[in-house]
């Protein structure tokens, strides 16, 4: 059920009308491993795009949308809206992404 949660990053869903329910987030922490960390500094000195970097928040970012979804479905709502992103690096090779935004009931 809650893959079928909408989320949306504006205020207002065309066609619906809705009841606030009230905040809602998805968070989580992610690593990657010490011989991706080593390629990464391998590419710091010649510079460029970081691939494992960009990866490790591509999946921080899908994590962080799941676990959202399931926090509203928790909540018996049917949509998010205003959702954004947050993010923070805890140590050279952790990063922190929530996900974050209003969960609302539709109503007629």
């Amino acid at each position: 059920m809650a893959n079928k949660i909408l989320v949306s990053t504006t205020e207002n869903i065309p066609g619906h009308n809705y009841e606030v329910i009230g905040e809602v987030f998805g968070l989580t922490t992610q690593s990657k491993n010490v011989f991706k960390n080593i390629g990464a500094g391998l590419k710091g000195i010649v510079g460029g795009e970081i691939k494992a970097y960009s990866e490790l928040l591509t999946e921080a970012r899908d994590t962080a949308i799941s676990r959202l979804r399931d926090n509203a479905a928790e909540m018996g709502a049917d949509a998010v809206v205003m959702m954004r992103f947050d993010s923070d690096s805890i140590s050279q090779d952790m990063e922190t992404v929530v996900a974050y935004g209003t969960a609302v009931k539709f109503v007629e």
